[in-house]
């Protein structure tokens, strides 16, 4: 997650963290060119005692908003050419918690000189994933294998498009709960899982009605075989 005056928040995927991080450099490095961090905002997080800093390795490792951050530093520069940055990286972090760092954060949210970057892509699908998630209409949902294939009349992959909208409607309602509930019951693999519930609970702490709108959904291929495999892309936006 990232604060874009700017925050952007990203979730942990190589490190295991059970808390949130903010960068401790002054700096974040682009191609020919330095974005500077809001510290005295970092500094006003870690002061909560609910966050802490990343050293420089951790930092490096995590690599969900590589390709992200040119782009977001690029359509900013056109308004704001000033704006810095407050890099959040969110550790898998339990409901309550989600709700905390949502309360904490919902302040910078109600200030319209702020933006909210979250980093997440949605279903990780194949066994290299450890997830075969399958649901046919009319049908309980179970995890498929070569001896338990998926049903000729719904591919793998509509069944991944359908879990995964299930989930992005939930975001939609703007219900952390019922977000939560639907993580419970699909154990979908949505890596920003824990940095939208927190967008969730910002919202509704910072009291803005306005809910996310889903643009754009992708799969990086379409699953027929239970050997095959495939991760899923959304975007969506949310204007107030």
């Amino acid at each position: 997650m990232w604060i874009c005056r700017s925050v952007q928040s990203r979730p942990a995927e190589h490190t295991r963290l059970h808390w949130e991080g903010c960068r401790s450099t002054r700096r974040v490095v682009l191609v020919g060119r330095d974005w500077q961090v809001m510290a005295v905002v970092v500094r006003s997080l870690v002061g909560t005692g609910c966050f802490s800093t990343m050293d420089l390795e951790t930092d490096e490792d995590e690599h969900s908003i590589e390709l992200q951050l040119p782009f977001i530093y690029y359509q900013l520069a056109r308004s704001s050419p000033d704006a810095k940055i407050v890099p959040i990286l969110v550790g898998s972090i339990q409901p309550k918690q989600e709700h905390r760092y949502g309360c904490l954060l919902a302040p910078y949210l109600k200030n319209p000189r702020n933006r909210f970057v979250v980093s997440s892509d949605f279903c990780h699908w194949g066994r290299r994933f450890s997830y075969t998630y399958y649901a046919e209409p009319g049908q309980a949902a179970r995890h498929i294998s070569h001896s338990n294939p998926a049903s000729p009349a719904c591919p793998i992959y509509v069944s991944i498009e359908q879990c995964d909208r299930e989930g992005m409607r939930r975001i939609e309602e703007g219900s952390h709960e019922k977000f939560i509930e639907y993580l419970q019951q699909t154990r979908n693999t949505i890596c920003g899982r824990h940095p939208i519930s927190v967008m969730l609970c910002a919202l509704a702490e910072a009291e803005i009605h306005q809910k996310f709108h889903f643009l754009h959904y992708a799969q990086s291929s379409l699953c027929k075989e239970v050997s095959d495999s495939s991760v899923s892309y959304a975007t969506a936006i949310v204007s107030y």
